[in-house]
């Protein structure tokens, strides 16, 4: 896998055993990354800009990592606890979002993120770079059913929350004590249908002002501090 941007570089060029190859621009001049290359002894190829822009589907800010591939976790490892608190994320498409939703469960300490593994966004360079430097520091699952899966954290204790705006409550007036999996629909159509009739309980934030619909990953951030807060009060 690639990854790039000054940012992501430093947090591999940190980690032992990650990064197999490293790319940089003629001329790369940041003193500190120069330093933990040089450090890492890893191996480096030195190419012109041009050359990098067809590597890397991002700004890359000069410097490009083959790092080894992104690790996805059974979530079995991460339903234990009696107050567990997972996102499920029904089909999310944009790598931002998914990066943006990692980086904020892993801030408010959510247990852990299931997605699924077909027509949806899976870990890429660009999440990578979005999360900043949270990606390992929660752990990820990929299932291959995801009504399969909310059934069974429903026989491993769980209410299922879903995130909609028609025929939901406002998302603080319900009680999220338990272990919690909280549902984040695609962003353009929701909640599949079949997803929803899982839910135990479907959650909306109230729209004030003229638009009628939120980010995903904004609407996740509302959601995952609600949870939290009230799991910790």
């Amino acid at each position: 896998m690639l990854v790039y941007g000054r940012n992501v570089a430093e947090e591999y060029l940190q980690k032992t055993g990650k990064v197999r190859k490293i790319y940089l621009q003629v001329g790369f001049h940041d003193e500190k990354l120069k330093f933990l290359v040089e450090k890492s002894k890893i191996p480096v190829i030195y190419r012109d800009k041009r050359e990098l822009d067809q590597l890397a589907n991002g700004v890359h800010q000069g410097i490009i990592l083959d790092v080894v591939d992104f690790s996805y976790t059974d979530y079995h490892d991460f339903i234990q606890d009696e107050d567990s608190f997972v996102m499920i994320l029904d089909h999310l498409e944009d790598p931002h979002n998914l990066g943006a939703i990692i980086r904020t469960s892993e801030a408010a300490g959510v247990n852990g993120i299931i997605i699924p593994k077909d027509r949806s966004v899976l870990v890429n360079a660009t999440v990578i770079k979005t999360s900043v430097g949270s990606i390992d520091n929660i752990p990820i699952s990929v299932v291959t059913n995801l009504n399969q899966t909310l059934d069974d954290l429903k026989k491993n204790g769980f209410w299922i929350v879903g995130t909609d705006m028609d025929n939901a409550v406002n998302y603080h007036e319900l009680d999220y004590s338990g272990k919690i999996a909280l549902v984040v629909g695609n962003e353009g159509n929701g909640m599949s249908r079949m997803i929803r009739e899982s839910c135990d309980f479907i959650a909306k934030i109230p729209m004030y002002g003229k638009v009628n619909s939120l980010n995903a990953s904004v609407a996740a951030g509302i959601m995952i501090y609600e949870v939290i807060r009230q799991k910790r009060r």
